[in-house]
């Protein structure tokens, strides 16, 4: 892999699992990250799957979910077994990752979040989502990022 690895990348060669990292020159102007990823990389969007952080009952959550979609706060909460559901602070988000906004990885996180996959991954060989910073995204199979973040998988993209 060339240039600076993250932590990201740092935890699938400690599990060797395998990954391909993909990069990609990232545009600030660009208004969504993951479509960004999808376009520059020429891979469906539905197989592109961004992270995202939102706070369920007070506490920081995870889901990760296609860039296609949105997240559905109602079912994130419940497949935590949770109430209710906002969307994180940005600054706390990035505090509890370790990861700036647009890069933010479901891997390899600063503290270990509570982490929802949505249940479309299933359907491929392999997902990407960031590599932990932005113009970096990381390809590997979908049971491996659940296997990792120790995810629970439930429908939660709108």
């Amino acid at each position: 892999m060339a240039g600076k690895g993250t932590p990201a990348t740092a935890l699938l060669v400690k599990h060797k699992v395998a990954h391909t990292v993909h990069t990609y020159d990232h545009d600030p102007r660009h208004e969504s990250y993951g479509t960004e990823a999808a376009e520059a990389l020429g891979v469906a969007a539905e197989q592109v799957f961004k992270t995202l952080v939102a706070e369920v009952d007070g506490r920081l959550t995870v889901g990760v979910v296609p860039v296609t979609g949105q997240l559905d706060l109602k079912a994130l909460a419940a497949a935590v077994g949770g109430k209710k559901a906002r969307m994180a602070d940005t600054a706390a988000a990035q505090r509890a990752t370790g990861y700036v906004l647009g890069g933010i990885s479901p891997l390899g996180q600063r503290s270990r979040l509570p982490v929802v996959v949505d249940s479309s991954a299933e359907r491929f060989g392999t997902v990407l989502c960031s590599g932990g910073r932005r113009g970096l995204e990381i390809e590997l199979a979908p049971a491996d990022l659940v296997r990792l973040t120790g995810a629970t998988v439930a429908p939660i993209a709108a």
